[in-house]
């Protein structure tokens, strides 16, 4: 893609996403996702009904009444966007792939957040952490997060969402609202369970599914060779076979039975938007 093309598409995304989260998502994100820190505002004259517990004892002695110390909440959120990028989110069998909404989804959380004069940073993970950037304030940061969205090219193809997380929680000492965006395309559904609590505990993460038809059911369309996009395997699959189908289908349910068993144990709120999905009224859940 040359350097035009990108700035296009940048320009596409940025009129369709920062029109949707100036319009229909930054009141829900203001009014679920304040801040949660408390900061010194001033003292004044205790008045009936105060908390005790808030007399400063030290003014209160030098003036002879009690005074009590006002603190207002800490309005300014950071906002961290944890993208996979590996192998199977480029796949798409419909209108676009897996990573195109990827990118739609973040750009609007990021523009979301700029509309609130909050900080937004992305962690890209595939087996590895392959990129980190620090969260800022602006539009020309979130610019820059949507052109690596759409150029970024991984140095890995693999998942490891586990680490992902640990990584997050790990670099983000202080409490932040997170969003954890894949496609969840891992056996390893289990391993989660732990890092997943740890970050929830110490942070307000969410999780958000991106999915196609196809990762969920097969079509009946014969003999088709098929390519695991983390591994680079091939192998044939009879897709007229009826058992095969069925199996397919069943191991997706029984996939996303134990994910959603994994975010419901570790108190992590998750949507899951099919590509072929409005992802609008899939946030908008998230957020209400």
């Amino acid at each position: 893609m040359t350097s035009e093309e990108i700035l296009q598409k940048v320009r596409k995304i940025e009129i369709k996403t920062r029109g949707l989260s100036k319009n229909i998502f930054a009141g829900e994100y203001h009014s679920q996702f304040k801040g949660r820190g408390m900061t010194f505002s001033e003292v004044r004259e205790y008045q009936a009904g105060d908390d005790v517990r808030s007399i400063d004892w030290n003014v209160t002695a030098r003036l002879g009444k009690p005074y009590i110390k006002v603190f207002e909440e800490e309005r300014e959120l950071t906002v961290m966007l944890l993208i996979d990028v590996s192998g199977s989110s480029n796949f798409g069998t419909v209108s676009q792939m897996k990573r195109d909404m990827m990118t739609e989804v973040a750009a609007t959380l990021a523009f979301s957040t700029i509309e609130n004069n909050d900080k937004v940073g992305v962690i890209f993970f595939t087996d590895k952490i392959e990129k980190y950037i620090p969260p800022k304030k602006g539009k020309k940061h979130v610019l820059h997060i949507i052109r690596e969205l759409i150029d970024f090219q991984p140095e890995q193809h693999g998942t490891d969402i586990a680490a992902a997380i640990q990584y997050f929680a790990n670099a983000q000492k202080r409490r932040c609202t997170a969003f954890l965006i894949s496609d969840f395309m891992t056996e390893q559904v289990a391993i989660l369970k732990k890092p997943l609590m740890i970050a929830s505990n110490r942070h307000d993460l969410s999780a958000i599914q991106i999915y196609d038809r196809r990762d969920a059911e097969l079509p009946d369309v014969g003999l088709l060779k098929v390519k695991d996009a983390e591994t680079g395997e091939r192998i044939w699959i009879d897709t007229a076979v009826k058992a095969v189908r069925e199996s397919y289908a069943r191991h997706w349910d029984e996939q996303q039975t134990e994910l959603n068993d994994v975010f419901t144990r570790t108190g992590t709120n998750h949507i899951s938007v099919r590509t072929d999905e409005d992802y609008v009224r899939a946030l908008m859940k998230l957020f209400s």
